[in-house]
């Protein structure tokens, strides 16, 4: 690949093996943990990327003159576009029609991961403007040298988005759902912030699930066993049957995580009668409790509330964490206290017709994604003019 700039050049690793640890950490830095080298290394020394999975490898570095690692992009090469949680079949639908080939295509994010975050990773001192410029110019070199018809960046931080627009993306908005601690020192106070109406229906919720004799408890570190795993992964996997048919992360890669950052993990197990029938895996980053996977063989009412939404927020509250990440879509989330809040994803196409095309339908969402989260905001579960102490007053 060529240089980005008389100090700097720009290069692909097809494996994380391949770039030392410290290095990618000092660019990724500590706050988001799915940005990690052990969690994108996890996934692919227990296949559940690279091989046959789609998703190959392709990360891009960006060092110094001296070799030092200044930058990176957790890149793959896609063979199709599950995994993702930005959806763009239509637009491949669509081109493949017209006698286009739109796989592959270069893939920036976390693997099965709608958690967003930074993706151009600049290390620590290394002029960030100028760095995430010259990643994503080199983006777009990478996808003319690998002749793939288009690149997309997932999930992105805001100071990516500028970097990204320059050098040619379009851009795409979206919306998830997040809870932010407002200093709360327990459930209740948390609780009291809700309108009447919305408090006694989550205090509803969790009666059914203690009244049906179910217990959770949030598990860390070396508290978690591979007995927990095995069950855990039992649950994944009925779950993926039932919902979209393929799971995509192998066994080994939950034994790999919690070897590897098992601190990290807060596994949140329910069980019944001494017997686990449900589990709900989040990570911890600096500030943020990020929910991931969760998984059940037993379907009792409001398990999945409690043991996703709950017992986060709980867990958030106990440990002074800003706020909780519970995963893609659910309008549901807002009545149990999670507001939206507007994601970013970039977008490079390399056909000017194509371009043209998705940039136009790019335009008509966006004014769309506006409206509708401000349709959302107005949902809101919290009381507009709470009075202070007590939390009961001041109805909204």
């Amino acid at each position: 690949m060529p240089d980005d700039a008389p100090e700097t050049v720009a290069k692909l690793a097809s494996s994380l093996a391949a770039v030392p640890a410290a290095e990618w950490d000092a660019c990724a830095g500590a706050a988001n943990p799915f940005l990690s080298h052990a969690f994108l290394k996890a996934l692919e020394d227990s296949g559940s990327v690279g091989g046959r999975t789609g998703w190959r490898p392709a990360h891009l570095l960006l060092e110094d003159a001296p070799g030092r690692l200044i930058g990176a992009v957790p890149l793959y090469l896609k063979s199709h576009s599950w995994g993702e949680y930005v959806f763009d079949q239509g637009w491949a639908e669509a081109w493949e029609r017209a006698g286009g080939r739109y796989y592959p295509k270069l893939q920036a994010g976390v693997p099965f991961t709608p958690v967003p975050g930074p993706r151009l990773l600049v290390r620590g001192g290394a002029e960030p403007t100028r760095s995430r410029a010259a990643l994503a110019r080199a983006l777009v070199a990478a996808a003319e040298q690998l002749e793939v018809s288009s690149v997309h960046v997932t999930f992105a931080a805001q100071e990516d988005m500028e970097a990204l627009s320059a050098a040619g993306f379009l851009t795409r908005t979206g919306v998830q759902f997040h809870w932010e601690n407002q200093g709360w020192r327990s459930f209740e106070e948390f609780l009291a912030a809700l309108s009447s109406r919305k408090r006694k229906a989550i205090r509803k919720e969790r009666a059914s699930v203690a009244e049906a004799g179910v217990t959770l408890r949030a598990l860390s570190g070396a508290e978690i066993t591979a007995k927990h795993w095995d069950a855990f992964f039992r649950f994944y996997i009925s779950t993926s049957d039932r919902k979209w048919g393929s799971p995509y992360l192998t066994r080994e890669f939950f034994d790999r995580l919690g070897a590897a950052m098992g601190d990290k993990v807060v596994l949140v197990m329910a069980e019944r009668k001494g017997q686990p029938i449900a589990g709900a895996l989040n990570l911890k980053g600096a500030d943020t409790l990020y929910g991931r996977n969760w998984g059940c063989s037993a379907d009792l009412p409001f398990l999945h509330f409690e043991a996703c939404y709950y017992q986060a927020i709980d867990y958030a509250i106990a440990h002074g964490l800003k706020r909780v990440e519970a995963g893609a879509q659910g309008e549901h989330k807002i009545q149990r206290g999670y507001l939206p809040v507007q994601t970013h994803s970039a977008h490079w196409i390399a056909d000017a017709g194509l371009r043209k095309a998705v940039a136009d339908f790019l335009k008509r969402e966006r004014a769309a994604m506006k409206r509708e989260i401000a349709a959302l905001a107005e949902l809101s579960p919290y009381r507009k003019n709470p009075s202070p102490g007590t939390g009961e007053g001041g109805e909204g």
